[in-house]
């Protein structure tokens, strides 16, 4: 298997990489719009439920477009991380470190993979409080959509704007190490 994935990445090096970084762009640039752009567009609806509506259907499109990007992102870092040989720049078959510097490249992709499943772990969050505002928009229970919409705007959101930025950072870092 790994010797398949080396091949791929051998032969398609160049789209692979346009992928990830265009996955990365679509999913904080998406998340940048929707806070900084439709959320303050959608403040200044005066009907709460309206506002709270147009919130929950602006979410909805965002996450249908950033799903898919995050499976590119999740494909194409495996292909990367496997088709550039940080681990085997890094450490011999007993595990031994053999290059402190290869070392500390390697370490800063499982970094960065943790950082990308913390943003995937808190989308799936996102996606859960957003489907139970639509619920309780439903029953016209607004005080508890505003409850499950809010710490998105608040929290959620910005700390993911805020995570894949660094990811994006350490991306470029890992691109120039070699």
């Amino acid at each position: 298997m790994k010797a398949f994935l080396v091949q791929i990445f051998s032969d398609y090096r160049t789209t692979i990489i346009f992928l990830h970084v265009l996955g990365a762009v679509i999913w904080v640039g998406g998340m940048i719009t929707m806070r900084f752009a439709a959320h303050a567009s959608c403040s200044m609806i005066e009907d709460p439920k309206v506002r709270m509506q147009r919130a929950a259907h602006a979410l909805n499109r965002l996450f249908n477009i950033v799903w898919p990007a995050v499976i590119v992102l999740i494909v194409t870092a495996i292909l990367m991380a496997v088709g550039l040989g940080f681990r085997e720049a890094a450490v011999d078959a007993s595990g031994n470190v053999i290059d402190a510097y290869a070392m500390s490249l390697y370490q800063t992709i499982h970094i960065k993979e943790m950082i990308w499943t913390v943003m995937a772990i808190n989308l799936g969050v996102m996606m859960y409080r957003r489907s139970q505002a639509v619920k309780a928009l439903l029953v016209d229970d607004l005080a508890r959509a505003k409850a499950m919409l809010t710490p998105i705007a608040q929290y959620l959101v910005p700390v993911n704007i805020a995570l894949g930025l660094i990811a994006i950072f350490m991306g470029v870092v890992l691109r120039n190490a070699y």
